[in-house]
């Protein structure tokens, strides 16, 4: 910081003089084009002033004149340095901002002619101001202009109210591409001239980290698919707690971008799971032969000593990716103008440019867009044909309302076009959620995508921008599609979930995967889930095959939370009925509980089921401690009443000592954000 101030001080010591004559210059020509653009509203080029009754404009303007005649030099050159600093600032910062209308980067061009306005290019510079001044120069006012006097110019020169001026914004920051190549099809270090080779570094370096920072003045009218945090539950009165898995993770997304806008997110947009989920886990493989393995830890609760954490992880198994069918992928793009802005569209087209490099040569890809109608932009096309991809994904521009129900439609008619035996069909819906015309129903799009579901092509959905972002639909859709919902703000994590997760994101191994845990009440008194609120499953669907639940991708991990109380009346929140049932033993009284999971197989009509008791005994490593660590982080968002008089210092603590191996730099990235919500819950 030391640095970067020495280097602004010396800057502005070397700022250069202000230069006399030019700013002369520039005030006389401002005054001649306003009498210009005066007398042409006026429907003359020489008003006759000398009348009795002379226009009320002209009066005003020769008042202008003797206003400026009393000026003494003194004040004329504070006032003009001033608006020469400003008239820097202005050509410093502009070049620097995105500020593109929607559809192009064009000039605004307008029709009302302007009167034509003088011209002065000045021949000579001088360095310093002489030791007086002309007689006329001095009852004038007229002042030099600077080096940047094209630019004074065009800011002295006033227009009437009803013309429109000529708007040359500045394109968006692009990293400059050689030999007149698109932004996106320009070639990233190491990758080949026509950038098929490079596309993961050229697209991030088109679409830089994009400052999270909220749109001044537009209301918030996100809607976010949240519920009440689960109750505890009293083991003899409902000792069975049953759950479809989940792996969204777009709430940790949507809470580090609500942070690093200077933003504590409301409490009701955390949704727990999927800030655990988030993460990583070292979980022990399946066996060669399964599908899954389980995990499970007891450790003390951070916040509570009378109660326990347990810990229960699921690892998807990983077949070897050489071996996976081929990927039929459709790109649904939101092109509505609500998509206009960094954040949204020109992020969405850079993110998906990531994924290209990771599909393979018999993998074909298509893309549809919607706004106010659909349209296909990209036929099915074969996944190596990156220019005419990435092509088509530089035309797209944001305008018009969004007809999301015609879009889906589309979709999937061009998804079930590419079918063929043993392939994959995907669709990654990318939209800010913002549906607002044609199949709007929730319920509507809900019961389409469900049933589209049973062709086998699932959907996944990928929110951007804030503000307008409907996360509760987003989240119904990907649920009903067997889907993923994320959300993007960052390249960053659009390389997270499109490319390092491609395998768990679009390959299943695994269809209507539930989780069934079942309390023993002679160990455990009372227990509650932590998090998991949007995704309950009634107790006797476990055993339904015929209920839909959470899809499983290759190499998938899901981890879950309890906090359990042993029998004892200092701990337990809940006064034992006085006519209640009697406590059932189990087969083993030193059972915690029992651990049911059950699954289909991809096309499978029924389930399979493994169980695993929890004894109690299972040791807590880093990865369950660091994993309690931000199910802590969560509830101190949410405000929890559970968590007593541990705080931000707690569990900060726990998460660095448990940080482990580290390598993408989530973790870090973790404590960095929980940092900064203690510095904001401080404010």
């Amino acid at each position: 910081m030391t640095d970067d101030l020495e280097t602004l001080r010396a800057a502005l010591k070397s700022a250069p003089a202000p230069e006399y004559d030019a700013k002369t210059r520039a005030l006389r020509l401002a005054m001649q084009n306003f009498d210009r653009l005066h007398d042409a509203s006026q429907g003359s080029a020489e008003p006759d002033l000398a009348g009795d009754d002379p226009p009320q404009g002209a009066v005003a303007s020769n008042g202008m004149r003797r206003m400026l005649g009393f000026l003494t030099l003194r004040p004329v050159l504070a006032v003009t340095t001033s608006t020469a600093a400003l008239v820097i600032g202005v050509a410093v910062i502009l070049p620097m901002a995105d500020l593109r209308l929607p559809g192009g980067s064009g000039p605004v061009t307008h029709q009302a002619p302007e009167p034509a306005l003088a011209t002065d290019t000045p021949t000579a510079k001088t360095a310093a101001a002489p030791d007086g001044l002309t007689d006329e120069a001095d009852s004038r006012g007229q002042i030099a202009a600077t080096k940047a006097e094209p630019m004074a110019e065009a800011l002295a020169a006033p227009l009437a109210a009803t013309d429109t001026v000529d708007v040359v914004l500045p394109p968006a920051p692009t990293v400059n591409a050689p030999g007149g190549l698109s932004p996106l099809r320009m070639a990233a270090p190491g990758g080949s001239a026509d950038g098929t080779a490079g596309d993961i570094a050229a697209a991030e370096s088109i679409v830089a980290p994009l400052p999270d920072m909220a749109q001044p003045g537009l209301p918030d009218t996100e809607a976010h698919a949240n519920v009440a945090p689960n109750p505890v539950k009293v083991t003899v009165e409902d000792s069975v707690s049953t759950f479809p898995i989940d792996v969204d993770t777009a709430s940790w997304a949507l809470i580090r971008s609500s942070l690093n806008r200077g933003k504590m997110p409301a409490p009701d947009r955390v949704r727990i799971e999927e800030m655990v989920n988030y993460f990583p886990y070292a979980y022990s493989a399946p066996t060669p032969e399964a599908t899954f393995s389980t995990t499970v830890s007891v450790m003390p609760t951070p916040w509570n000593p009378g109660t326990r954490l347990v810990t229960i992880g699921i690892q998807g198994a990983l077949p070897a990716m050489t071996d996976r069918p081929p990927l039929n992928l459709v790109f649904l793009i939101d092109t509505s103008g609500s998509m206009g802005g960094p954040d949204r569209l020109r992020l969405l087209t850079g993110s998906l440019a990531l994924m290209l490099p990771v599909l393979r040569p018999e993998d074909q890809l298509a893309i549809v867009a919607y706004a106010g109608s659909a349209g296909l932009v990209l036929p099915p096309t074969a996944a190596t044909d990156r220019a005419a991809i990435l092509a088509a994904l530089d035309n797209l521009a944001a305008g018009g309302a969004t007809a999301g129900g015609a879009g889906l439609e589309l979709a999937y008619q061009v998804a079930e076009g590419m079918k063929a035996e043993g392939e994959i069909s995907r669709i990654l819906l990318a939209t800010d959620g913002d549906f607002n015309m044609g199949t709007s129903d929730p319920d509507g799009i809900e019961a389409l995508v469900a049933k589209r579901r049973e062709t086998g092509t699932y959907l996944s959905v990928l929110g951007f921008g804030r503000g307008n972002l409907d996360d509760a639909k987003m989240q119904a859709l990907a649920q009903n599609g067997n889907g993923r919902a994320s959300h993007i703000e960052t390249l960053s994590e659009a390389r997270k979930a499109l490319a390092d997760q491609l395998t768990g994101a679009l390959f299943p191994i695994a269809d209507d995967v539930k989780i069934e845990v079942e309390w023993n009440p002679a160990k455990v008194a009372e227990y509650r889930l932590i998090g998991y609120e949007s995704r309950a499953l009634r107790r006797e669907n476990f055993n339904n095959d015929r209920v839909d639940a959470g899809q499983i991708g290759a190499g998938t991990q899901v981890t879950a939370i309890y906090e359990v109380t042993a029998p004892g009346p200092d701990s337990l929140l809940n006064n034992p009925l006085r006519y209640g049932p009697a406590a059932e033993i189990g087969a083993s009284t030193e059972e915690l509980g029992f651990l049911r999971l059950r699954w289909k197989a991809p096309g499978a009509e029924t389930s399979t089921l493994i169980e695993t008791p929890i004894t109690g005994l299972e040791e807590a490593t880093e990865e369950t401690r660091f994993a309690a660590a931000i199910a802590g982080f969560g509830q101190l968002l949410q405000g929890s009443a559970h968590l007593g008089n541990w705080g931000w210092d707690q569990a900060i603590d726990l998460a660095a000592r448990n940080r482990g191996d580290d390598p993408f730099g989530y973790r870090a990235e973790a404590l960095k954000l929980m940092r900064l919500a203690q510095s904001l819950a401080a404010n």
